[in-house]
Formats: C-alpha cells, structure tokens, sequence
C-alpha cells in the first residue's frame, strides 16, 4: 500500500484495477453532518483516474439513503447499484453505489460503500479534504499527491 504522502501518478496505476487497504479516516460530510466516517476502508486504482474510496456499510447513514433504480456494469467489478440522498432541499440523485457480488479479484469491497465527492459537500481522507473526479460518471477522490490528467479532465475525452 502507498502512504498518503506519497507522490502517486494515476498512470502508474494498474489495468485491471487494483483493490487496497486504506488505513486513513474516511469521511463524507453533507449538509453540516457526516453522512459516513470510517476509520478505513479500501480503494480502487486504476489507470488513469484518480482512487475511488469504498467505507464500510456499518458506517453509512442509512437513514438518509434510498435505493435509486440505477444499475451499473463495470468489465473489472461486476454490477453495482446506487442509493439517492435524501436533503432539506431535495433529492442528490445516485450519490453512492455498490457492488454487492464483485468480481474474485475485488471480493474485498464487496457490500462497500462509494461517494461520489462532487454530490456531496465534502469528502476527506485522513485530515485532507478531496477534489472531485471532473464528469458526472467518475468518482474519483484527488488529494494533493494524486497527479493525473485524469480521465475525464476536458482534453481527455479520447482516452
């Protein structure tokens, strides 16, 4: 596993993607309170996007989550599905998914939780809080020693 303050290039990242131990605090906070915070978790690496941060379920509020009808299918993971957020000012569609049966090599995020950063109004991995993944497909989470471009940066469309 790389540490946090490690300089990491998403185009050293492998294909097919790579499941890791996340060590840090994970957290994703809407609406002043934390809709998830873990003290770890797992993330996926894949070239060229930046890592997607999957928690705990034990450690999602439910409670402001609806299964949404969107389903998913990923040639590496298998089918995920997707819950909605529920807020004071209304619905934030597909904010989260899941795979609930992955494929053997990514068994490990199996029922694992991941936030789309650019739905919500923020997500942190230890004390930083993360950049969104540019596009509304993409869910990666930047910090600082992520370095791309990253697949879906405008410019990258080809890739």
């Amino acid at each position: 596993m790389t540490r946090p303050s490690e300089t990491e290039s998403v185009w050293d990242y492998p294909r097919p993607p790579r499941v890791e131990p996340v060590h840090a605090r994970l957290r994703v906070i809407h609406e002043g309170g934390p809709l998830a915070d873990a003290d770890g978790g797992f993330r996926v690496l894949e070239t060229s996007h930046p890592p997607c941060y999957y928690l705990p379920p034990a450690r999602i509020d439910w409670s402001r989550l609806t299964p949404s009808e969107t389903r998913t299918f990923c040639e590496f993971k298998g089918h995920a599905r997707y819950w909605d957020l529920q807020t004071a000012s209304g619905t934030v569609r597909d904010v989260c998914w899941a795979y609930d049966d992955p494929v053997a090599s990514h068994a490990d995020i199996a029922g694992y939780v991941s936030f789309y950063a650019g739905r919500v109004d923020a997500c942190y991995v230890g004390d930083e809080r993360v950049r969104a993944q540019a596009g509304s497909f993409y869910g990666g989470w930047i910090t600082s020693n992520i370095h791309g471009p990253f697949k879906g940066e405008p410019g990258t469309e080809g890739w």
